[in-house]
């Protein structure tokens, strides 16, 4: 039995990378898509929203000499490129999905509105919610918590390359330890940067749980789904 019916899980789009230096890894691609067509198999309601730091980051564009505005404008336009990509991939596993995006870009996707994507889940497609906000100096973090509010999402899945939250950066600091659960209050006044304190303020205050997970083990999607303890558990 699932515990969660309907979920916004957020990708990396460096975790796209897979073991190249730039772009996106098919494989790894493949593979997300594979865990993502596991869970719609179970009937799980799955909304996504991808970075775009395989391609473009606004921010770290910005400190090479690009205006932030049009930094983040580029990177808005990496995530739709990582969202047509998974897109794609899925429907080869013959998994329905669809783009909205952010910004007006038709036929590229659909111009996202709430009441659309959660027509679309509820008829069972894997809805791809691409172009961040839509505005710059906001993170894609901010734009999952964001959309996981408005398409009512039970709970934001945050996939990464580690496997949950811990009191320091696991892949700096070999003594780092893993929260199994930690609150959104502790997240703040420890510091924790696992998403940007805006994504953690809307979390806390729309009492939307977090779990932090390792998307890069095949098979973890479907164990956080089902229950099974896997990551870190962020709540208020």
């Amino acid at each position: 039995m699932n515990v969660y019916n309907r979920i916004l899980l957020k990708l990396s789009g460096e975790s796209l990378m897979g073991g190249k230096q730039y772009g996106i890894d098919e494989i790894r691609l493949d593979e997300y898509a594979r865990q993502i067509e596991e869970i719609v198999s179970l009937g799980v309601e799955t909304g996504i929203v991808i970075g775009g730091g395989n391609i473009f980051r606004g921010l770290s564009g910005s400190a090479k000499g690009f205006d932030r505005v049009k930094g983040d404008q580029m990177g808005m336009m990496a995530t739709v490129i990582n969202s047509l990509a998974l897109h794609s991939a899925l429907e080869n596993r013959g998994v329905r999905s669809a783009v909205l995006t952010a910004i007006r870009m038709e036929p590229v996707g659909e111009f996202y509105n709430k009441w659309r994507a959660i027509e679309l889940l509820k008829q069972g497609y894997v809805v791809m919610i691409a172009g961040g906000t839509g505005n710059p100096f906001f993170t894609t973090d901010t734009a999952a918590t964001l959309r996981g509010i408005e398409i009512e999402a039970h709970v934001l899945l945050k996939g990464t390359r580690v496997d949950g939250v811990y009191t320091a950066n696991p892949e700096k600091d070999p003594a780092a330890v893993k929260y199994d659960e930690i609150t959104f209050d502790d997240i703040y006044q420890q510091n924790l940067r696992i998403m940007d304190l805006t994504a953690i303020a809307l979390c806390k205050d729309n009492n939307l749980p977090l779990i932090v997970f390792n998307m890069d083990k095949p098979g973890n999607l479907k164990k956080v789904i089902s229950g099974e303890k896997t990551g870190t558990f962020v709540h208020n």
